[in-house]
């Protein structure tokens, strides 16, 4: 019973993290089930990318039908993400070991204050502004970043994502959002795969319970987030990863 506790809760956190903000639902469950559960660190992040599969392909599903997501440059990101990532988990490989674990953690809270404090109100309109050319090269630039840093330090991607396409690529926050989720779909997928390939297969009870309540709670936020205003989701937005930063920090250091 405790055990579905604990993967339930953080599937919540999870799912919203994923539904409102395409937010990995490593940076969440992971922790939770390392300090509570006292799983092997490799086999949790495993859980984690797993449940963040199905999560995040029913949020970009929804964004995608709510016309909210650029499948063309999330396709050119998605693939420079994913080899940027494995030369940054070799570079990681060469260098003394770092403790650069809580970047992701303090990015995820600060990131939140940013929302609630200045919110992204640009609209699709002013987004259609910016050439083809100019959004590809963009969107290669922002993949190279986020997959190196990703396969360096190991978390943060869609904290990164959603910064580098509303303050770089110029995303209104439902696109930047619905396009960070369609990209982690298949980032999860490559990384879960690997993981349960050299790990072997996790806690059958904890992988069940954790894909199902994240699930559940990205499809209730996906769908939520599509109908609200733009100052509304800022907000809840904000206010989520706020939140769940704050959590996050408290369960790592308490």
């Amino acid at each position: 019973m405790f055990t579905f506790i604990i993967c339930f809760i953080s599937g919540i956190g999870a799912g919203l993290g994923t539904g409102f903000a395409g937010m990995s639902a490593a940076a969440v469950i992971s922790p939770m089930l390392i300090t509570f559960l006292k799983l092997p660190a490799y086999e949790a992040v495993g859980i984690a990318l797993a449940s963040d599969v199905l999560a995040s392909a029913v949020s970009a599903y929804t964004y995608g039908k709510n016309k909210n997501l650029d499948i063309r440059n999330g396709l050119v990101m998605m693939v420079t993400v994913l080899i940027c990532t494995l030369i940054g988990s070799w570079t990681a490989s060469l260098v003394p070991n770092t403790t650069m674990g809580s970047f992701s953690v303090f990015m995820t809270f600060l990131l939140g204050i940013k929302f609630i404090v200045k919110p992204v109100l640009t609209t699709k309109e002013s987004m259609s502004e910016t050439s083809e050319k100019k959004r590809l090269v963009q969107s290669v630039i922002s993949g190279i970043v986020v997959g190196f840093i990703c396969g360096f330090i190991g978390a943060g991607g869609g904290m990164m994502m959603l910064l580098l396409l509303t303050g770089v690529l110029g995303y209104e926050l439902k696109t930047a959002v619905g396009t960070s989720v369609f990209i982690m779909t298949f980032t999860a997928l490559t990384g879960a795969v690997s993981h349960f390939v050299i790990g072997g297969m996790p806690d059958i009870r904890c992988l069940v319970f954790c894909v199902i309540s994240t699930l559940l709670w990205a499809r209730i936020a996906a769908l939520f987030a599509n109908k609200a205003s733009a100052v509304t989701l800022n907000r809840m937005t904000g206010v989520v990863l706020a939140i769940l930063g704050a959590a996050i920090l408290f369960v790592n250091y308490m």
